[in-house]
């Protein structure tokens, strides 16, 4: 006898957007709290441009590390692949330092010691703070994504690489057609978890007199002297780094179910 599959499975609705419904009410009793007439919502929305202009600084620097490491990173990678130990050498040493170095360690050491300009010829050329904190962020940065595409390497079966060998395939052709098109996938949802931790990282760009998002807020609190305010514009500051690392969080668990390698 056959055996009828219609059983409806239950509704998770509420149990899936629960956190979605707690961040709806916070936000409603937030606007229920500081009504219109409010002098410290008039402030934060008078100090609103600012703390947007000084958040895209944050997501400038989130972007170009993000980058920066990327490429560096993934040559770092291929050099610790190489069968030559000259080359492997180098790159684990550059690994193991960058990978366990303290982030704001490396900020202090790229804006302190990195010349204030560059000289090219006989023009001098502004090494902007904000492009150190950039190759401070960088450096971990290229470290971490080497590891990531070596655990990429590492999870492909080795039935694969035999198996393109039995077929008399180099071993350019076997990255190149094989195994770096499956590499990508794996390496993807680790990646965007780096870019998301990079720009949270960010916020210790105000440690070193970059003029971003924190630095903003931190003007912002001193000029306008109220106790409200800071709590207020602060807890904007949570909410924009949430606002935008969240969809970040989201895609890559979707990229993680879709793909999923066992």
């Amino acid at each position: 006898m056959a055996i009828e599959s219609s059983v409806v499975a239950p509704v998770a609705w509420p149990r899936r957007h629960v956190g979605k419904l707690l961040l709806l009410l916070c936000a409603v009793l937030w606007l229920v709290w500081f009504t219109p007439h409010s002098s410290v919502l008039k402030a934060l929305l008078q100090w609103s441009p600012a703390l947007a202009a000084g958040f895209g600084q944050n997501i400038l620097i989130s972007l170009v590390a993000i980058a920066l490491g990327s490429l560096l990173g993934l040559l770092v990678g291929a050099m610790g692949l190489s069968p030559v130990r000259v080359l492997r050498l180098p790159a684990k040493i550059w690994v193991q330092i960058f990978r366990n170095a303290p982030w704001l360690v490396l900020i202090y050491f790229t804006t302190y010691v990195f010349p204030f300009e560059i000289r090219i010829g006989s023009t001098y050329v502004s090494f902007p703070d904000w492009v150190k904190v950039t190759i401070g962020l960088a450096l971990p940065a290229s470290a971490n994504v080497a590891e990531i595409f070596r655990g990429a390497i590492a999870s492909i079966p080795s039935t694969q690489w035999e198996a393109a060998r039995s077929l008399a395939f180099t071993r350019g052709q076997i990255f190149r057609s094989i195994i770096l098109p499956q590499c990508f996938k794996r390496m993807l949802p680790p990646w965007m978890n780096l870019y998301a931790v990079i720009t949270m990282g960010t916020a210790l760009a105000s440690l070193v007199g970059v003029h971003d998002v924190i630095d903003t807020a931190q003007i912002a609190s001193n000029t306008v002297n109220m106790t409200g305010f800071t709590v207020v514009i602060y807890l904007s500051l949570l909410v924009l780094f949430f606002a935008y690392c969240y969809p970040i969080s989201r895609l890559t668990q979707r990229l993680e179910r879709r793909y999923a390698f066992y």
